[in-house]
C-alpha cells in the first residue's frame, strides 16, 4: 500500500496558541503580536483539506481473491438471476481445517459428530489420497476413533490397492471384518504379519480365500494365539479355501482358535479328508455341512465406515495409473493379432478357482449352537444321537488336553524364532 499526500500550502499551519499566566493567547502571525482573544471553536481535522490516500494492491492477491469463490454459495432464483450468499462461519472454519488436516496434532477427545464432518470435508478434498500427508492425516483419525473410521474392509481381488496403500491399510484399527480373498498375498506378505498385531485383535471374520497360503503361513499366523494367547483370539469365521498348499499339518494349527464358529477349507491339499473331518469335529466341535454356508458367499462383507469413499478413491487412483499400461496392452494385442508376438495366457481369475472348488467338494464346518452361521439344514432324528456322542467325545478330548499341558508347552525352534519377532 502506498500513500500519496497532497496539501494546498505547506506554509499555512493555522492559528498558534500560547499559554501564559494561566491564560491562552493566540499568536497573530501577520502582525507578529499576541492577542488576548479566546479562540473560536473550529472543527477538528486530523488531516488537511488536500490530503488524499491511494490504495495500490498487489495484482496477485487480486487474482487470488477473484478466483476464490468458495466463501459464497451461488444459487439461481426462479427468474434465472444469479444469487449468492455467504457461508456460515462453521463451514469456513471446517474447510480451512480440512485443507490443513495433516498439521493436526491429535483428535483424541474431540467430539465424534464434528470429527465425522471434518473427515468428510477432507475426504471431499481428497486429502487422504496424497502420498505422505494423507497417511499422517488418516492416522490421526484412526488413533482417536478406531472402528468409527472403518469397521469392515473388503479388498477382494484388489491386490493393486494393497500394494499401493499398504501403510494406509495397516493404520486401520479395531476392524471386525476383513476380506482379502483372491489377492495372492503368500506366506511372507507384510499384511498377513500385521494380522497378528494387537490393532487387529478385534477381527471376528477373516476371509483369506485364494491367497497362496501354506502350512508355514498358518503356523506364523497362529503363533501368537497358540503361545501368547494374543492376536486373532476373537476369530469367529475363517475362510481358507482355494489354498492348495495347506495340508493336514496346517489344519492342526487352527485348533488354537477356540471361539471359531465357521470354517471353510474347501480346495486345500488335504491328504486324508475323512481324518481331518473327524479331527475338526472332535477337537473343535464343528460339524461338517453338506450345504454351502451363507457366511462364505462374500455378500455380507462390505466396506463400512467413514473411510468408505476413501477406499474407493484409492481404487480409482490405481485404475487411472493403469491406463497407460492398458494402452500398451492394446498395442500388444494388435501385434498378437498379426502374429508378431506370442500369445500369453491371462492370470486365472477368482471365479475360475471357485468353479474348481465346487467341483472338488465342499469342506465347510459350523458350530451347531450358532443358528445364524449357516443355512437351515434338515433335522434328522437319527443323527441327534451321533451329535450327542460327538459332544461327549469332544469334552473327553478337552479333559485330555488339560491333563497333558506339557505337550502344548513343547515348542519347536521355529516357533521360538517367531515369538522373538514379536
Amino acid at each position: 500500500m502506498s500513500y500519496c499526500l497532497h496539501s494546498e500550502s505547506h506554509l499555512d499551519t493555522g492559528p498558534i496558541y500560547v499559554r501564559e499566566n494561566g491564560k491562552l493567547h493566540m499568536v497573530n502571525q501577520g502582525a507578529g503580536g499576541i492577542q488576548n482573544v479566546t479562540p473560536k471553536t473550529r472543527p477538528f481535522r486530523l488531516f488537511s483539506r488536500g490530503f488524499s490516500v491511494e490504495l495500490c494492491m498487489n495484482r496477485e492477491d487480486d487474482r487470488a481473491r477473484r478466483q476464490r469463490t468458495d466463501h459464497f454459495i451461488f444459487t439461481y432464483t426462479k427468474e434465472g438471476n444469479l444469487r449468492y450468499s455467504a457461508k456460515s462461519l462453521f463451514s469456513l472454519v471446517l474447510g480451512y481445517i480440512s485443507d490443513n488436516v495433516d498439521h493436526i496434532d491429535s483428535l483424541i477427545g474431540f467430539p465424534e459428530q464434528i470429527a465425522e464432518k471434518l473427515f468428510s470435508a477432507a475426504e471431499a478434498r481428497q486429502k487422504f489420497t496424497e502420498p505422505v500427508t494423507g497417511l499422517r492425516a488418516l492416522q490421526k483419525f484412526t488413533e482417536a476413533y478406531g472402528n468409527l473410521v472403518l469397521c469392515s474392509l473388503c479388498l477382494r481381488n484388489r491386490y493393486l490397492v494393497i500394494s499401493e496403500k499398504l501403510e494406509e491399510i495397516k493404520s486401520f484399527r479395531e476392524l471386525t471384518c476383513l476380506d482379502l480373498s483372491c489377492c495372492k498375498l503368500g506366506d511372507e506378505h507384510e499384511l498377513l504379519e500385521h494380522l497378528t498385531k494387537e490393532a487387529l485383535s478385534s477381527v471376528k471374520r477373516l476371509l483369506l480365500k485364494d491367497n497362496s497360503l501354506s502350512d508355514a503361513g498358518l503356523r506364523r499366523m497362529t503363533a501368537p494365539v497358540r503361545v501368547l494367547k494374543k492376536g486373532l483370539e476373537n476369530l469367529l469365521v475363517l475362510d481358507l479355501s482355494c489354498n492348495p498348499k495347506i495340508t493336514d499339518v496346517g489344519i492342526g494349527y487352527l485348533l488354537s482358535f477356540k471361539k471359531l464358529n465357521c470354517l471353510d477349507i474347501s480346495g486345500t491339499g488335504l491328504k486324508d479328508v475323512n481324518a481331518v473331518i473327524k479331527r475338526i469335529q472332535m477337537q473343535m466341535g464343528l460339524v461338517h455341512s453338506k450345504v454351502p454356508l451363507k457366511e462364505f458367499d462374500h455378500s455380507n462383507c462390505k466396506t463400512e465406515g467413514w473411510a468408505e469413499q476413501t477406499v474407493l478413491q484409492w481404487e480409482q487412483a490405481v485404475m487411472e495409473a493403469r491406463k497407460s499400461q492398458d494402452d500398451l496392452r492394446s498395442r500388444t494385442a494388435a501385434l498378437r493379432f498379426y502374429g508378431k508376438t506370442h500369445r500369453i495366457e491371462d492370470v486365472v481369475k477368482c471365479k475360475l478357482v471357485e468353479a474348481e472348488t465346487k467341483a472338488s467338494g465342499n469342506l465347510q464346518f459350523y458350530k451347531e449352537k450358532v443358528q445364524n452361521c449357516h443355512l437351515p439344514l434338515k433335522k434328522e432324528v437319527a443323527g441327534s444321537h451321533e451329535l450327542r456322542n460327538n459332544k461327549k467325545r469332544a469334552l473327553a478330548e478337552q479333559e485330555k488336553e488339560r491333563t497333558s499341558k506339557q505337550k502344548h508347552l513343547c515348542l519347536s525352534v521355529e516357533d521360538w524364532d517367531l515369538l522373538n519377532t514379536y
